[in-house]
This record gives C-alpha cells, structure tokens and sequence, in this order.
C-alpha cells in the first residue's frame, strides 16, 4: 500500500495529497475541480489515463484539512 505524502506551500495555502508514489511527468491525463460551493473550498482532482484519482490539490488547504495532516516546515 502507498503512504500517503502532502506537500504543502504555506504561503499559498495550497496542498497536494498524492495517492501514489510518483506522478511523472504527463501522468497527469484530466483535471476535474470539484464544485467550490458544495465544499467550501476549492479542490482539484487530478485522474490517470485510466480515470483512477492519483492525486488532488487542496486550496485554502488550513481551513479545509485538519491541521496535523499538514507538514510543518515544508
């Protein structure tokens, strides 16, 4: 099983789980945002060339994630 990662810009307050080891480069096939109304927030989700989620980023990451899933010193 994978480990989830995030890496996190504070300064953006934008985060980036990753459901997967690596994405490499062009790994990345779809981008479909989520409705920012229905969550408050806006999040993307990022799809494979086989439409698995492989990653999402998170923005206003602090008011949307709980805080101890966001790394301290990145």
């Amino acid at each position: 099983m994978t480990a989830l990662r995030i890496k996190y810009d504070r300064e953006a307050d934008a985060a980036y789980v990753y459901l997967c080891e690596e994405i490499p480069a062009g790994g990345v096939a779809q981008t479909v945002p989520v409705d920012p109304k229905a969550i408050g927030g806006m999040v993307n989700l990022d799809l494979d060339d086989g439409g698995r989620i492989i990653g999402l980023e998170v923005l206003d990451a602090s008011e949307l994630l709980r805080p101890e899933l966001l790394p301290a010193d990145d």
